[in-house]
């Protein structure tokens, strides 16, 4: 990954784009730099992920709060403050927001 010069991100500026689950809705705003994705991401009330993940995240809940299940059942609530951090094919897991969420997601080549 190379090194990135000091930026600002303005979200406001950033396009959202949709991302429909199993049920509910996500909405992305997505910064792409080589070998880093910045994204805030909005879950709907009632959104489930509609395919068990295995990639790594650094995932920061801004508001609200969201479940993410790991594929054996096991939930994992995070609150607003709250983070969690996981490695490429370390776990599968899905986010599921009974009542909507905002969260700060990084991933890139760092996790692999």
């Amino acid at each position: 990954m190379p090194p990135i010069a000091f930026e600002t991100i303005d979200w406001s500026k950033i396009e959202k784009t949709t991302h429909p689950g199993e049920t509910g809705v996500a909405y992305w705003q997505t910064l792409q730099l080589p070998g880093l994705r910045l994204r805030i991401v909005q879950y709907s009330a009632g959104y489930v992920a509609d395919h068990w993940c295995q990639k790594g995240h650094i995932v920061h809940c801004l508001e609200g709060a969201f479940v993410s299940e790991l594929q054996d059942g096991t939930p994992q609530t995070l609150n607003a403050g709250m983070t969690y951090i996981v490695s490429d094919n370390m776990s599968s897991h899905r986010s599921i927001a009974a009542n909507g969420v905002k969260l700060l997601i990084i991933d890139g080549d760092f996790l692999k």
